[in-house]
Parts: structure tokens; C-alpha cells; sequence
């Protein structure tokens, strides 16, 4: 489940009262397996995610930055000359050892009893917090400069490109069974930008990574996706996840059967009565067809879900027969 463990789980909140610090619960080994442990430890799913932010790798190659309790992450030296650019340089793995030795202490503890799975942001998404200096709603600094600078934003999202794949193979080769890659911000992109902003990087992950590590299944998110289906297709990932922007059954007719899907329950249902919930379980499922499905969230678990129906999806999920629920609907 994309979950946000702080927006619900009362386990959670307790140990933050204790570390305040947002940065050094997510920067911290022993800290990091705890709240990564928390949601496997109260509801079992068949995945633990590592506890971190697509952020964290940022300092490892130049750009410091800050997260403030109200305004989120600040970036005090946004990056919108050539000159910022010179202050850039190749990630240095050492300075997240904090999160090889937090997925080496996850592959152990879980055994082989679910996937350990990493994450990082793609580089137009991680590329919006450095040129905007945070958080944005109107990206309106980044999409004026692909105007404006397009070779200094080529040359930005070219570094991070690199550095994201060095990113990505350290995290697998660490004990990550998979990787999401959260491209977050795309959908801020015209259909047609993100052809020319997003998709080319994300491929150039994509080919980097299946040659250093070949089988590691990637997945790949887009918040608002629902205009970029068939690009994303396009970049040779393997799971393409989905929001609940998006009806299941078209998404799957889109993208055909020969990829496989995540999502995408609206997470709004988990404020619902258990059995609305459950319905919609079910019908997601039956939309998404036999095989190639991660049942999950379309989008993060929002602030306040009560956790109670957080076990639920899960118990439904576990007792989900599918010749059953297919036959019952006539699918296929």
C-alpha cells in the first residue's frame, strides 16, 4: 500500500513526539527499520517499503536542503543558472549509508516472507524542488525555464539522471527487491512536455538499471496520469501504477495485458463503511483481470484514515478467491 505511515498509525506519531525531526527518523538506521517495520508488523501486506523520501539522496550530490514543519522541503539555493549548476557533482553513495545498511537489516528481518522495496523520484519531479526551491502549485519557475534555459534544465535533469540510476542499482544491490519510481510532478506536464521532459530520462534510467541489474522490476507512478498511459508504456518499465483518477478497466484496456498494473482503490474508500470498501477492492480487482495486478491505493493514505480500515483492505485482499469473484461477475 502507498502509505504515508504518519497520517495514520498511532505507533507512528508516538515515536515522531520523540524524534521530531522528519530527516533524522528518515536518515537515522535504526529508525528508519522501526517505521519501516510498523506497517508489515500490524497488518502483514506482501511488501515492506523502506521508510525515506524521494529527497534524501539530494545532499549526496550537492544540493542541501531543509523540511519545515509547515512549509515542507526548502531548497535555499534553487538551481536556475549555470553557475548553480557548477556546485552539482556525481552522488556519493557513502553519504546514504544509512539507507544500504536499512535495507541490508529489512532483507534480513522479513526473510522471505515479503519484498523489501525501494524508491526514488524521477528527475522532472526532483528536478521541480530544486529549480522552485520546494514545494510548488503552479510550477511556474521550472515550465518558464524549459523556455527560457532549456540547456541549463537539460543539464540538470541529465545529472540527476545519472545520479538517480547510481541511486537506484545502490539501493538494489543493498537488498531492494524492486523499485517505484515516483514521477510525481509528470502530470503537471502537458502530454506533450512530458515526451520531451520526462519520458527521455526516465527511459535512460530505465536501460541504465536492466543492465546492471537484470530482473530487478521497476514500477513507475505518475500523480494525474490518466493522459501519459500509453508514454509511460513507452519508457520499458514493468508496472505501470495508477490513480484512481483513472477507471481500472481502461486503464487496463489501454495498456493491454502484456504489462502489468498497481492500484487503485481511491483512498477516500478507507473513510467509507467496511463494506463499501470492500466492493471496491473487489471491483478493482475484477477491472484489473486475472494476473499482472498489485492490488493498492491509487494515491497516499490521507491524513486521519483510521487504521482499523487499513487492516481491512488488507483481510480483503488475503481473502479474495478469484475463480469465485470472476465467475460470479462473468469476467474473464
Amino acid at each position: 500500500m502507498m502509505r504515508q505511515a504518519g497520517r495514520y498509525m498511532a505507533v507512528y506519531r508516538k515515536l515522531a513526539e520523540k524524534y521530531p525531526s522528519f530527516r533524522e527518523r528518515s536518515e537515522t538506521t535504526d529508525l528508519i527499520v522501526q517505521i519501516s517495520l510498523q506497517p508489515w508488523e500490524a497488518f502483514h501486506p506482501d511488501g515492506v517499503i523502506i521508510f525515506s523520501d524521494i529527497l534524501t539522496p539530494l545532499p549526496a550530490f550537492g544540493i542541501p536542503f531543509d523540511i519545515e514543519e509547515v512549509r515542507g522541503p526548502v531548497i535555499q539555493s534553487p538551481i536556475r543558472s549555470e553557475d548553480a549548476l557548477k556546485e552539482l557533482h556525481p552522488i556519493d553513495l557513502e553519504k546514504l549509508h544509512f539507507v544500504g545498511d536499512s535495507l541490508r537489516i529489512l532483507r534480513q528481518e522479513v526473510g522471505d516472507q515479503a519484498a523489501v522495496l525501494g524508491f526514488v523520484g524521477a528527475p522532472w519531479t526532483i528536478a521541480t524542488y530544486i529549480v522552485e526551491g520546494g514545494t510548488t502549485r503552479t510550477y511556474t519557475t521550472i515550465k518558464s525555464m524549459i523556455h527560457t534555459a532549456p540547456h541549463i534544465l537539460r543539464s540538470l535533469l541529465s545529472h540527476l539522471t545519472e545520479a538517480i540510476s547510481e541511486y537506484i542499482i545502490f539501493q538494489v544491490k543493498s537488498g531492494a527487491h524492486c523499485i517505484q519510481i515516483f514521477d510525481s510532478w509528470g502530470g503537471q506536464l502537458s502530454p506533450y512536455m512530458w515526451n520531451h521532459w520526462s519520458k527521455p530520462f526516465i527511459e535512460e534510467i530505465v536501460t541504465v538499471v536492466r543492465k546492471k541489474c537484470p530482473g530487478t522490476p521497476l514500477v513507475l507512478y505518475i500523480n494525474g496520469n490518466g493522459g501519459l498511459l500509453e508514454r509511460m508504456k513507452g519508457t520499458g518499465v514493468d508496472v505501470i501504477g495508477l490513480d484512481w483518477t483513472v477507471d481500472m478497466a481502461d486503464g487496463r484496456r489501454r495498456l493491454g495485458s502484456g504489462i502489468s498494473i498497481q492500484g487503485n482503490v481511491d483512498p477516500a474508500y478507507l473513510f467509507s463503511p467496511l463494506p463499501a470498501l470492500t466492493d471496491e477492492i473487489q471491483r478493482v480487482v475484477r477491472c484489473a483481470g486475472r494476473t499482472g495486478h498489485i492490488l493498492n491505493l491509487g494515491h497516499g493514505v490521507l491524513v486521519g484514515t483510521p487504521e482499523a480500515a487499513v487492516g481491512h483492505f488488507f483481510e480483503v485482499a488475503r481473502s479474495l478467491k478469484l475463480d469465485e469473484l470472476f465467475e460470479n461477475y462473468g469476467g474473464t
